[in-house]
C-alpha cells in the first residue's frame, strides 16, 4: 500500500490522495494500509506550480528525509522518489548532490545507481561528478566492489549470475593506452579482480560500439564510467520506462529518470508514465525480499 509524503495543502488538493488517512510525521506509520504524511504546510506562494522558492526547495529535502526516516524505522518496504531540484535545495541552504549520494549517507551504505530500462540496463561507476574529476574517482578495488554489488543485486531478479559488460573511459577504450591509460591501469585490473571473486564481467568495451546495437547487447547489464555515458543511452532508448534504481540499500529505491520539469508543472502536459514505471518497479523489487510489499512505494513529493 502506498504512503505519500508531501506538502499538506497540496496533498489535500489532490482527490486521489485526499482519501488516504492523514498521519503525523512524528507519530509513526500504521502497520498496514495506505496513508499520507503532511511534512510541510507551505504558504500559497511557495507551492505555486513551476515557480520554485527557497521554502519550496527546503520542503523538497524534508519530504525525502521524512521517507528515509520511516524506512530506517522499518515502516516501508520500498522507496519511490519523485524528482527534486538540486539547485533549489542548495539555494535553500543545503548542498545537495542528488538522491543517490543522500541515501548512501543516510543508510551508511555503498550504493550504485542503475538505470533500469526495457532495452538496456546501465549502472554508473561515478554519479554526479564534473568530467575532470572522473579519472581520479576510478579506483581498482572500488570498481571491483561495484561489479560485485551489481552482480549480487541482479542475480535474484534474473535467477542466475548476470553477464556484465564494463565500459572504458576514453574513446575506443583508450586504444591500448594511446588515448588514455585508465583502462590499462585501473579498469582492466578491476575486471580481473572481480572475475576472481566470481563476477561474470568482460571489458573494457568502447562505449560507442557497445551501445550501437542495444538489441544485441553481449551482456545483461553495463557498468558505465560516468554519468552521461550511461544516461544519454538509457534516456534515448526508452525515456518513459527507464527507472533509476539505487542498489545496495536495505530497502529498494526507485525514481523516474527525469527532472522536475518546472516548465510543465501545473499545465497538465507532463506524462505520468515514468512515475508509474518507477512505482511498479519499487513494488517488484520489494516482493523478492520475502513478502509482498506492505507499501509498494513511498512518493516523496506532491505532483504539482
Amino acid at each position: 500500500m502506498p504512503v505519500v509524503f508531501g506538502d499538506g495543502p497540496t496533498l489535500e488538493r489532490l482527490p486521489s490522495v485526499r482519501r488516504l488517512p492523514l498521519m503525523e510525521r512524528q507519530a509513526g506509520l500504521p502497520p498496514e494500509g495506505p496513508a499520507r504524511v503532511a511534512v510541510s504546510e507551505l504558504a500559497a506562494k511557495d507551492r505555486a506550480p513551476g515557480k520554485p522558492t527557497r521554502a519550496g526547495g527546503k520542503a523538497q529535502l524534508a519530504y525525502v528525509t521524512a521517507a528515509v526516516e520511516a524506512a530506517l524505522r522499518g515502516e516501508l518496504d520500498a522507496l519511490c522518489t519523485a524528482p527534486v531540484s538540486k539547485e533549489q535545495i542548495t539555494r535553500a541552504g543545503v548542498r545537495f548532490m542528488g538522491h543517490t549520494e543522500f541515501l548512501a549517507k543516510a543508510f551508511g551504505r555503498e550504493v550504485l545507481m542503475l538505470m533500469d530500462g526495457p532495452r538496456v540496463k546501465v549502472a554508473l561507476a561515478t554519479n554526479h561528478l564534473a568530467l575532470r574529476d572522473v579519472p581520479r574517482a576510478l579506483e581498482k578495488n572500488r570498481l571491483a566492489a561495484q561489479l560485485q554489488l551489481l552482480s549480487a543485486s541482479l542475480q535474484p531478479v534474473l535467477g542466475r549470475r548476470p553477464r556484465i559488460a564494463v565500459c572504458g573511459l576514453n574513446p575506443h577504450a583508450g586504444e591500448g593506452g594511446l588515448l588514455g591509460d585508465e583502462e590499462v591501469r585501473t579498469i582492466a585490473p578491476a575486471i580481473a579482480l572481480a572475475r576472481r571473486r566470481g563476477v561474470d564481467c568482460t571489458g573494457p568495451w568502447p562505449a560507442d560500439g557497445l551501445f550501437a546495437r542495444p538489441d544485441r547487447m553481449p551482456a545483461d547489464v553495463v557498468l558505465a564510467m560516468f554519468h552521461d555515458q550511461a544516461l544519454v543511452v538509457a534516456k534515448a532508448l526508452d525515456f518513459d520506462r527507464t527507472v533509476n534504481v539505487t542498489l545496495g540499500l536495505p530497502v529498494p529505491r526507485t525514481s523516474p529518470d527525469h527532472g522536475v520539469a518546472y516548465a510543465l508543472a501545473g499545465k497538465g502536459k507532463a506524462s505520468a508514465e515514468p512515475m508509474i514505471a518507477a512505482l511498479l518497479k519499487a513494488a517488484q523489487l520489494a516482493a523478492p525480499r520475502g513478502r509482498l510489499p506492505r507499501r509498494g512505494a513511498s512518493a516523496l513529493r506532491p505532483r504539482a
